[in-house]
């Protein structure tokens, strides 16, 4: 008798693995500023992003490495209706990463800026531009498509503002507020009207908390940190979508943990900075009253991320493999 020869398995990582980044750095950003506000070491902040650039760095090389071996795996992800738009994660988290860099190594910040930008612009146009062809599911509309022109240009004029390029920054930041303000409604009326989503597709909506919060991050970035009116109103607005969160948390744990409950992430590290920002604007007050709780609940979220992803990797659930056979047969069909 014959023994089958074992296949070789690749990494077959999707791009929606980047949401550990993004809320991984985000934390670390609020740990950054906490240290320049409290009697506190820098370290967790330090750490934090070290931790989510070295998670940025081996996503890319998986993702670079699969681009090359097996292309036509990455187009079939970026033509796909919904994980195209995740796709656009890979440029955010480049530039969050430039973020990060700026207070150790400004040229290099410098140009991985310079790519995250160019490589969001450019896939912005080719992806959601290509959604006005009018051939878009109804049913592949999530908050996944804030994704490309919301957050991307969000995370450019936060990254505009770190870099001391604030008209820039500006420009990026109504780009954003106004993508943002054209696709809610109609993403709003998906999920209220269209049917429920399928329980895979649910971790979905924690992006939603996220464009507020993060606007508002973006908006302090680029006016020089003034807690003004307008910031206040955005940080209110992420306030009543976390309450929709967590009303609807029974709904999203229905399914186990896995790597796409990061994508309540960045909006929950968005609402440590911005509550710091806000509550650091008065010494008494309502934001001074919530900046502290609020911070330590996003740690806890943050922090049970980790801990549950890292159990994950543990259990060998975490890094997705496909046989490299399938692959090459998929390219062959190509």
């Amino acid at each position: 008798m014959y023994k089958t020869q074992p296949t070789e398995r690749v990494l077959n990582l999707p791009a929606g693995y980047y949401g550990m980044v993004l809320g991984t750095i985000g934390m670390g950003f609020a740990w950054r500023y906490a240290s320049t506000l409290w009697p506190v070491t820098r370290w967790p902040g330090e750490i934090l992003v070290t931790l989510a650039m070295v998670m940025w760095l081996l996503l890319t090389a998986a993702f670079l490495t699969r681009a090359i071996r097996f292309p036509r795996s990455v187009l079939a992800e970026m033509r796909h209706p919904v994980m195209s738009s995740f796709v656009s994660l890979f440029p955010a988290t480049t530039m969050l990463v430039a973020i990060g860099f700026v207070p150790w190594f400004r040229p290099l910040a410098l140009a991985l800026f310079t790519v995250g930008v160019v490589v969001q612009l450019s896939y912005a146009a080719w992806q959601s531009a290509g959604l006005w062809r009018g051939k878009h599911p109804e049913e592949a509309t999530t908050p996944g498509l804030y994704l490309p022109t919301v957050a991307n240009n969000f995370i450019s004029a936060m990254a505009c503002g770190a870099l001391g390029f604030h008209d820039a920054g500006l420009v990026f930041l109504g780009a954003g507020v106004f993508s943002w303000l054209s696709l809610e409604p109609v993403i709003l009326q998906r999920l209220r009207s269209a049917g429920e989503l399928p329980s895979a597709m649910r971790t979905s909506l924690g992006i939603q908390l996220a464009p507020a919060l993060v606007a508002c991050s973006a908006w302090l970035s680029v006016n020089g940190g003034e807690a003004d009116t307008f910031a206040k109103m955005l940080f209110g607005y992420g306030l009543l979508q976390l309450l929709f969160t967590l009303r609807l948390m029974p709904w999203y744990l229905s399914q186990p943990f896995n790597a796409s409950f990061w994508s309540f992430s960045f909006g929950v590290s968005a609402l440590a900075t911005t509550g710091l920002h806000l509550g650091q604007s008065s010494p008494s007050g309502f934001f001074h009253a919530i900046a502290i709780p609020l911070f330590i609940f996003t740690n806890a979220i943050i922090a049970l991320l980790l801990v549950r992803t890292f159990i994950l990797l543990m259990q060998g659930k975490l890094l997705v493999r496909a046989d490299k056979a399938t692959l090459m047969q998929a390219e062959e069909r190509e």
